[in-house]
């Protein structure tokens, strides 16, 4: 029988996008005092295609921890649904466990170990055969860029070959979605930058999903999109680019010899749809084209006798937009209940696995 040609609303149609991580309603509750209720994860819906990498961006506490778990099948869900490349983590949690890769924030490598053994002893943890096993380990060191220091012991290594041995780690039993737990915690920023070269090279020649949570902005910045969870909620996602483009004005500071007279000078000369905001030391404002804008403002203070010690234009970044959606910078100290429902005498951030 002859297959029925494509008519004219199908020829062109797009292939529907294929999801590694999809998440509706998911949420992890726990019983709070006096009978209440608080939210480490609160109705989270989110779409990671395939082969993206993906940041999960907040402060400490704020319940990236949770999702990691609830994603990877290590923690039921109080409610909603996520499928993780395909399997459903509450009908499926075995085929997600088998699907995904895990890079915890603390190592979990033998230190006396070499390299290789490391690997080999995970590999058959992970049920590989003993010759599989072997010719795994020997593939992923050398992806990792860690093949001439295999035989090399774990404590001989440096901190971002560490890393990169743990990340090799979790590519052994070849997952479709590695979660990344603040993989460069504590690392120099070359050996940040090098274990990000890594992981770019990975998404790029073996279409790998990366997912990795995150407090640092540029690591953000290297991921494909983000989203911003505070509280144990979504409060933005998006490219970098998408969500500093939508705050749109770039901040400007003025450090002078009068703050408080200019101040009420810059607050009548500036745009209509500029804003000023209090700062402990100079002027703070928002303004579309900051850069252009300076020469005006500091000839205006002038003018009023007021010297103009130093003055910048930045265009908006990560901070700014979360600041933009919580009111609060990132790093700034979390007020407000905890979102996890840490029993007494527990932060929110030790009951997160202190993130």
């Amino acid at each position: 029988m002859t297959a029925p040609l494509a008519g004219p609303h199908t020829a062109h149609r797009p292939a529907a996008p294929v999801y590694a991580i999809r998440t509706r309603g998911l949420r992890k509750s726990y019983p709070g005092p006096g009978g209440t209720t608080t939210h480490a994860v609160h109705d989270l819906d989110l779409d990671v295609p395939q082969g993206e990498s993906f940041a999960f961006l907040g402060p400490n506490g704020a319940g990236k921890s949770t999702t990691i778990a609830l994603l990877c099948a290590l923690a039921r869900p109080t409610a909603g649904r996520a499928t993780v490349a395909g399997s459903d983590v509450l009908t499926q949690p075995h085929q997600v466990r088998r699907q995904v890769g895990m890079l915890f924030q603390h190592s979990a490598l033998d230190p006396d170990l070499t390299a290789d053994q490391n690997l080999y002893i995970h590999a058959r943890l992970y049920g590989l055969r003993r010759r599989h096993a072997r010719r795994r380990a020997t593939e992923v060191l050398d992806l990792v860029g860690l093949a001439d220091r295999r035989r090399s012991p774990v404590r001989t290594l440096s901190g971002g070959m560490r890393r990169r041995l743990e990340i090799a780690r979790g590519l052994l039993h070849a997952p479709r979605v590695l979660f990344l737990d603040e993989p460069t915690t504590g690392l120099d920023p070359h050996a940040r930058a090098q274990v990000w070269e890594h992981l770019r090279d990975l998404r790029d020649q073996h279409g790998s999903t990366l997912f990795v949570t995150t407090h640092y902005l540029e690591e953000a910045e290297n991921c494909d999109r983000l989203a911003i969870i505070d509280h144990g909620r979504l409060v933005a996602q998006g490219t970098p680019l998408a969500l500093r483009s939508a705050i749109g004005d770039d901040r400007v500071v003025l450090h002078t010899s009068d703050d408080a007279t200019a101040r009420q000078v810059v607050h009548r000369i500036m745009p209509s749809n500029g804003s000023t905001a209090p700062d402990a030391d100079g002027i703070r404002l928002r303004m579309p084209d900051g850069s252009a804008w300076i020469p005006r403002l500091c000839s205006a203070l002038e003018s009023h006798g007021i010297a103009v010690h130093a003055a910048s234009a930045t265009a908006p970044t990560l901070d700014d937009v979360f600041f933009h959606h919580t009111g609060r910078s990132l790093h700034a100290p979390r007020t407000g209940p905890t979102p996890s429902g840490s029993p007494p005498g527990r932060t929110a951030a030790e009951t997160d696995g202190g993130r």
